[in-house]
């Protein structure tokens, strides 16, 4: 996971325990597992529109930006699907 991505998922949990903290731990143990599964067919999701070479995927209200190499998965960002995420990501 790239730096900015740990970063979001820990926003993410800080959000959420705000309201309910049993859930914030739930709930970012789903995102992870869910960028873990990226391992297997990472291919299988759609490319993000506007950002070359990443794709995404989503989990509830937020989706999982990567980028697939012949080695590995790297995530990218983990953003709430209401943000304007196209300008989250660097040129």
């Amino acid at each position: 996971m790239a730096p900015r991505a740990l970063a979001d998922l820990e926003a993410i949990g800080d959000f959420v325990a705000r309201e309910n903290p049993r859930r914030a731990i739930s709930f970012v143990g789903e995102l992870r597992d869910r960028c873990l599964s990226l391992s297997e067919n990472p291919e299988r999701f759609p490319l993000a529109e506007r950002l070359a070479g990443v794709r995404k995927i989503s989990h509830g209200s937020y989706l999982i930006f990567y980028s697939v190499y012949p080695d590995r998965v790297t995530i990218a960002r983990i953003l709430h699907a209401a943000t304007d995420y196209y300008a989250r990501f660097p040129e």
